[in-house]
């Protein structure tokens, strides 16, 4: 307990002042049974002491807020530190702690808070600061009309399915009473019984959950398609009503078990694939997510104000501190600094910035604040304007179809004019038959088999991908991977390590530790790669320790005057760097000297390491038939180093790509290879790949990348290197023979049912059974189907110089 906290004789003492002004707050509202949990927060409470004040701007409300009503507004609000059933008390008491709140709920999963509140009795600055003051500093988020829609959407289509399942799942156990009855025999009574309990619960089943079926196949009837859902409409509906008139004659079968479960689970598999259709809009709340929400905007007399930066206009000057994220496009007014841009650009190297020098939404102010002018903020930004792109190619790329869907046209129209053949051949004969004959042609050439055979091997091989660390998001992918085309590939972070690291070290290994000595307080990139290098070592402690703004770093350590920095820097104290240097001529590395008492006496080779895994991969591509191109937004002359080293040629390797120009150069691949129909394939891992991921045939992202790029890639690699894109490949081309092979099944079974069901061989109650005896038969091919490996199968790795270790030499 802290002494000045102490009181003597003042009752209840505290650790820190945010729990005594927790206590007072809990004390005076009537609220002291908090301290009744059993499970309650321990740890010190922790205030911004933020005013919040931006909630309150109209940019703020129209990004985060809803009407809710009754003269109320809704936001909801990400809650920092909530953790157990204590926090869901606390935070849903606040209506009682401010007059004005109506409602406050916190979904304790997600950390979310939704307050519902009158905008007109109390701000929702008031209601920030009083979660603020209560330990959960508030973060607005940007999903709530989202999840909203979502949340209604899932809501209406699992009831279906839980309707859909019940019933199913009783009328399977009238038709099992039924199915007995016909081997051991059964009283009438008890047989009629049973059909009207079964008509009784199928009706409601089709007339609800199976009405979505219905409607589309109206849907399609109106707009001159013929679709999947017309033949399964078709089949529900001959189903139920020749069932219905048999049992009202109490004669013939009835077929209202094989209904309600094929509506079952017909919506089961709508439900996953809705669930599997959300990635655009997540990629898009990630991309908002990289900038910052507010910035601290410098008013005319030097203060400083938090505004949304959303509501930053041009002209405004705001101050952005080093480790913070540039809120919006603009340029430097005063300071320099190092400007990390590996997300939206690529260079994997930070740039040194000064006045004037341009800076964009999203990237990293790395080593100083600064104070920026700015030009463009929200909509009009440069990472805007990338959203719209991912945005605008996710729309436009057309969904590959599978083949059975491509089918299902001639496939509908086919089974339509069969069964009414059937129906008129038969029909001179008996009127009866002809109508139990094409029934029973609709029942047995229902496309369960068929509309099952690509979607379920697709779910399995998924599923195997998964376990392997490859994440699929739909089957299209994998039907786009099995032809060969041009695979554009990234360089920083996806056939790099994506991180700054130490590569070669030539010099006296004695001068480490001074090394490490001076950089072991920056926040440099090149810092972090000498720290990472020698964790070994220890180092002694500098003084008089000067920051060199984009050349690097000196200081006085064991009474020696180090210097550790570029050559221009290094050259300024210090004589004889150039034998070392050219140790480093024609690497893709950054020279670092180091200097000490007026002599240089090392070179260290900073850059991106190559994957160990790269060149073994890349050929295992090329030989599958893969055109390879690497496209960079790093320094020209590095990315030609690397492509050298991995077998890339000279006209397949560009540098210094911006965003813009990769998503141009896919669009340029994309418009050569439509004759063709080979895809074109995008793997990547920053926020600078994004949009030519989502515009790609297929778009890859890379372990380790940024979550905006991974989301929206149809593919993500979670183990590092580049050899799971092979597996990938071969994994799709494995899956893509299993999907074949079901269906010429499917096919097949469709012909011999459509004989046996024109001959007259099989009545409509045989061919209920054979029904699902065919998607079992699917499901079991599916599931036996060697697609994806659970474990990566091991690979002779290629070597690549300078890659696997630091290259020590004296």
């Amino acid at each position: 307990m802290p002494p000045a906290l102490v009181s003597e004789g003042d009752g209840p003492q505290f650790c820190c002042a945010g729990c005594r002004t927790v206590y007072d707050i809990l004390q005076s509202n009537g609220l002291s049974q908090y301290y009744d949990f059993r499970e309650r927060r321990e740890a010190a409470v922790r205030s911004s002491g933020r005013t919040f004040e931006e909630f309150d701007h109209s940019a703020f409300g129209e990004l985060y807020v809803q009407p809710a009503g009754a003269g109320l507004s809704r936001t909801e609000l990400y809650l920092e530190g909530v953790h157990c059933a204590s926090c869901v008390w606390l935070v849903e008491r606040v209506p009682l702690l401010l007059p004005g709140v109506a409602r406050a709920e916190l979904d304790i999963r997600r950390s979310l808070a939704r307050i519902e509140w009158d905008a007109a009795a109390v701000p929702l600055s008031h209601v920030a600061r009083t979660l603020d003051r209560l330990g959960y500093s508030p973060h607005p988020f940007r999903g709530v009309a989202r999840d909203a829609m979502r949340r209604r959407e899932d809501r209406a289509m699992l009831t279906r399915i839980g309707v859909a399942g019940a019933i199913a799942g009783n009328v399977m156990l009238a038709a099992l009473a039924l199915y007995s009855g016909e081997f051991s025999g059964m009283e009438g009574s008890y047989a009629r019984l049973f059909r009207w309990m079964s008509l009784g619960l199928t009706l409601p089943a089709v007339l609800y959950p199976g009405r979505v079926f219905f409607t589309g196949a109206w849907a399609a009837l109106r707009t001159r398609t013929l679709h999947m859902d017309l033949p399964i409409a078709l089949a529900l509906g001959a189903g139920v009503t020749r069932g219905a008139i048999n049992t009202i004659t109490n004669s013939g079968p009835i077929y209202f078990d094989g209904v309600c479960i094929l509506i079952f689970l017909l919506l089961t598999g709508r439900f996953l694939q809705q669930r599997g259709q959300r990635a655009a809009a997540d990629a898009a709340e990630l991309l908002y997510s990289l900038a910052p929400t507010t910035a601290r905007v410098i008013d005319a007399d030097g203060s400083e104000r938090e505004l949304p930066a959303v509501a930053l206009l041009p002209g405004m000057e705001v101050v952005v501190r080093a480790g913070e994220s540039f809120p919006a496009d603009g340029h430097i007014a005063a300071g320099e600094t190092a400007i990390n841009a590996a997300l939206l650009t690529g260079e994997s190297r930070p740039v040194s910035a000064s006045r004037g020098d341009p800076v964009f939404a999203g990237t990293l102010n790395v080593t100083a604040p600064v104070r920026v002018v700015v030009e463009e903020s929200g909509e009009t930004s440069r990472l805007a304007r990338m959203l719209r792109q991912v945005e605008e190619s996710a729309q436009r790329r057309a969904p590959v179809v599978a083949f059975a869907n491509r089918m299902s046209g001639w496939f509908v129209a086919v089974v339509l004019l069969l069964a009414v053949i059937t129906f008129l051949l038969w029909y001179p004969r008996n009127e009866a038959s002809a109508w139990d004959h094409a029934i029973a042609l609709l029942i047995v050439t229902c496309p369960c088999a068929l509309a099952l055979a690509t979607p379920l091997a697709v779910t399995v091989a998924i599923g195997r991908a998964a376990r392997a660390g490859i994440f699929i998001k739909g089957g299209d992918a994998l039907e786009s991977l099995v032809r060969a085309g041009d695979l554009v590939l990234d360089k920083t972070g996806t056939l790099t390590e994506g991180r700054t690291a130490l590569v070669t070290w030539r010099g006296d290994d004695s001068v480490k530790p001074l090394v490490l000595a001076l950089e072991a307080g920056s926040s440099h990139p090149i810092a972090d790669g000498f720290r990472r290098a020698w964790p070994g070592l220890v180092a002694p402690d500098p003084s008089g320790v000067s920051h060199h703004v984009g050349a690097g770093i000196s200081g006085t350590v064991t009474g020696h005057f180090v210097v550790v920095g570029s050559p221009r820097l290094v050259a300024q104290h210090a004589h004889g760097g150039e034998p070392l240097l050219a140790h480093l001529a024609g690497q893709p590395l950054t020279p670092v000297l180091v200097a000490v008492d007026g002599a240089v006496v090392a070179v260290a080779g900073i850059g991106d390491r190559v994957r160990t895994d790269a060149g073994s991969a890349l050929a295992a591509l090329r030989r599958r038939g893969w055109r390879t191109t690497l496209l960079s937004g790093d320094d020209p002359q590095v990315a030609a180093a690397v492509g050298q080293t991995l077998g890339f040629a000279a006209d397949a390797t560009v540098g210094s790509a911006t965003p813009e120009q990769k998503l141009a150069f896919v669009h340029e691949r994309l418009g050569r290879a439509r004759a063709t129909r080979q895809p074109v394939v995008m793997v990547g891992d920053g926020v600078n790949d994004a949009a030519a991921i989502a515009a790609a045939s297929v778009g890859i992202g890379v372990h380790g990348g940024a979550e905006a790029c991974l989301a929206t890639a149809d593919v993500y690699l979670t183990t590092p290197g580049i050899e799971p894109l092979v597996r990938l490949v071969e994994g799709a081309a494995r899956t893509m023979r299993v999907i074949h092979r079901n269906i010429g099944f499917a096919l097949c079974y469709n012909a011999v049912g459509v004989a046996l069901a024109m001959s007259g061989r099989i009545s409509p109650m045989i061919a209920a059974l054979m029904m699902p005896a065919s998607s079992l038969t699917v499901v079991l091919g599916s599931w036996f189907g060697r697609t994806f490996d659970p474990t990566p199968a091991p690979r002779a790795a290629e070597t690549v110089p300078g890659d696997s270790r630091v290259e020590v030499a004296a």
